[in-house]
């Protein structure tokens, strides 16, 4: 299973998208912004990939940016370009 990763600007916002979320009866799971990420806030919901344009569409203006799995990374352990929406 592939996942989507969704990170915030702070813990207000992601409390904001699990309530969201929790509503429209959507599968997600609260985690640790995975090492790969950087991002002020230390909070990511996982979702799985099929729910990417519901989550985008209820979420504009809360998250901050959506990874897609496999995250890529370069040698150095970053985040290589392309793979974040």
């Amino acid at each position: 299973m592939k996942y989507g990763y969704i990170t915030f600007k702070s813990v207000s916002f992601a409390m904001k998208a699990e309530s969201i979320l929790k509503k429209k009866g959507i599968a997600f799971k609260t985690i640790p912004v995975p090492r790969s990420i950087s991002t002020d806030c230390g909070i990511s919901i996982r979702f799985k990939i099929g729910d990417k344009e519901e989550i985008e569409s209820l979420l504009e203006g809360v998250y901050e940016k959506i990874y897609l799995d496999p995250i890529p990374l370069n040698p150095k352990g970053h985040i290589t370009s392309g793979h974040e929406t």
